[in-house]
């Protein structure tokens, strides 16, 4: 299954670039190849301010870091999201701003680690919450 447009969360970037055979690198690789990653500057904000933690400074050098950042924001489609207040379609704001620019971007995907996404009741929102290996099976099928 093909699909145009995904938005991949934080933890999934992040599980990608730390481990480069892992389901998460697998995904977002097939995303950037294939597709169009959607990005907001909220979301994007949390990327940034996540990979740039200490506690990833034995993983990831700085220049690792800044090439991901660049490559991600260049590849992406990116989208602005209306000013709040907007609605809560989860119990945690941010995962909110992922399901609102997974909106906002018409994305097909939502490809998330966090439970709280992966659990929310299916709504006809328009595009399917996937962990990286759901996502993967599906990039997979014919």
């Amino acid at each position: 299954m093909r699909i145009e447009r995904a938005v991949v969360d934080t933890n999934v970037l992040i599980s990608a670039a730390l481990s480069p055979r892992s389901a998460p690198a697998q995904i977002v690789d097939c995303l950037l190849q294939h597709a169009t990653l959607v990005f907001s500057r909220e979301t994007f904000e949390e990327l940034e301010t996540r990979l740039w933690r200490p506690k990833f400074d034995r993983y990831l050098d700085m220049e690792r870091r800044r090439l991901l950042l660049h490559d991600f924001a260049a590849a992406a489609q990116w989208v602005e999201l209306p000013a709040t207040p907007r609605p809560a379609y989860s119990r945690d704001p941010n995962d909110d701003v992922f399901l609102h620019t997974a909106l906002q971007g018409k994305a097909e995907w939502l490809v998330s680690g966090d439970k709280d996404l992966l659990e929310l009741p299916p709504a006809d929102r328009g595009f399917e919450i996937l962990s990286p290996a759901q996502a993967l099976e599906k990039w997979h099928q014919k």
